[in-house]
């Protein structure tokens, strides 16, 4: 009988330490899933603040026991380095919060001085254009490599430009600035002249959307200050107060697709906004900030503002998006945008600004962007809630 207890104890012995023995397993393993690695904590913080490179910077990485890198979100850093904290880890950082207002010496505002300012993906003429900015602009100057600047539009977009193209200002001047009146150049293309006569020598050139301070009003010319002080004269006939112009300036389906049509057979070029040369969403952006609204620079942004339109409800001056439908393995993907113009027909830059149709029987049928037509959004008559700008404010 005490031989046979004995044998049940260690039975019972046995299970009980079985149990425990899983139990700290268990806990041992879910302690260990609970503590993402340091890259997976990054890329969690980048996701969240800066899903988008193009407006937003999140560069930071490990090296050995160092974090390094830079960013323009102090939130976004803050909130990295707490996690890192909360979940273990103890490492030194070094990384930059942008604007570095040591290294700007605390000119971290800065103002287009040139008809059209080339916006790069890297610090060197040779890069890839990404988007411009037009003289007058405001940027925000967040770092400097050589004389190159990555700077920041207002519409947030981020890039490096060529030193020589811009001015860079203290908060207080370009405040200044600001409080300004200010011309618009309102043709397409022209020129400031060093005198109050076309036969002069010229300042620079001058295209659609151009903003110069006012100093003096002529018989028949404006006298105008550059960002960097420089004079010049413009022709009464072809500028227009700013400040009126948005006053003016009513977007309608009719005022759009006037606009649209004369800037037909502009020459595509990747990364252009201007007169100069536009690329499909450059374009589309063109044609509504002539009419007083600012839209977002790419097509995969200008995707997700406005209200979603049925094709078959489509209305002239409606967003017209074309890619790659999403699958259960990848997300939908907006490569093409173009403006809806009625009857089977919209109008896009391709090649050149031109019109095109899903219609099969038309000579002008696009098969190509009718194949990957995606979706549609119409924004007229919309306001912030659902992303649309009004330049009128």
């Amino acid at each position: 009988m005490y031989y046979s207890l004995n044998t049940r104890s260690k039975f019972y012995l046995l299970i009980v330490m079985l149990c425990l023995s899983n139990a700290l397993f268990a806990q041992t393993n879910q302690t260990h899933t609970s503590h993402p690695t340091i890259q997976t904590i990054i890329e969690q913080v980048k996701k969240k603040y800066a899903p988008d490179k193009r407006v937003a910077v999140f560069q930071v990485e490990l090296d050995s026991n160092l974090l390094v890198g830079k960013t323009n979100l102090p939130l976004a850093k803050k909130e990295l380095l707490s996690r890192l904290q909360s979940n273990g880890y103890t490492l030194e950082e070094a990384i930059r919060v942008l604007p570095d207002t040591e290294e700007l010496e605390d000119k971290i505002y800065a103002l287009v001085n040139v008809s059209v300012a080339n916006i790069r993906t890297m610090p060197k003429e040779s890069a890839e254009l990404s988007t411009q900015a037009l003289l007058g602009t405001s940027l925000k100057v967040l770092e400097k490599e050589r004389n190159w600047y990555l700077v920041q539009t207002p519409d947030h977009y981020i890039g490096w430009v060529d030193g020589g193209t811009i001015k860079r200002k203290l908060k207080t001047e370009v405040d200044t600035y600001q409080s300004q009146a200010k011309l618009m150049f309102a043709k397409p293309f022209g020129f400031a002249y060093a005198e109050a006569d076309e036969n002069t020598q010229t300042v620079s050139d001058l295209t659609w959307g151009d903003l110069l301070v006012v100093k003096d009003t002529l018989s028949d010319f404006y006298e105008v200050a550059y960002p960097d002080a420089r004079k010049g004269f413009i022709a009464k006939r072809e500028a227009i107060s700013y400040q009126d112009w948005k006053k003016m300036t009513t977007p309608s389906p009719e005022s759009l697709t006037k606009t649209a049509f004369r800037m037909m057979g502009l020459p595509y070029l990747w990364g252009g906004t201007s007169w100069k040369g536009v690329d499909c969403s450059g374009y589309m952006r063109m044609v509504y900030q002539t009419n007083g609204i600012l839209l977002p620079r790419d097509a995969s942004q200008q995707a997700f503002v406005g209200e979603d339109v049925a094709f078959e409800n489509l209305r002239v001056g409606d967003l017209l998006f074309f890619g790659e439908k999403a699958t259960p393995e990848k997300p939908e993907r907006v490569v093409h945008v173009g403006m809806w113009l009625g009857n089977n027909e919209f109008i896009h830059s391709s090649g050149m600004v031109r019109i095109s149709s899903f219609d099969k029987d038309c000579a002008n049928y696009d098969a190509g962007n009718a194949n990957r037509y995606l979706r549609a959004k119409h924004i007229l008559g919309l306001g912030a809630e659902k992303g649309v700008v009004s330049l009128k404010n």
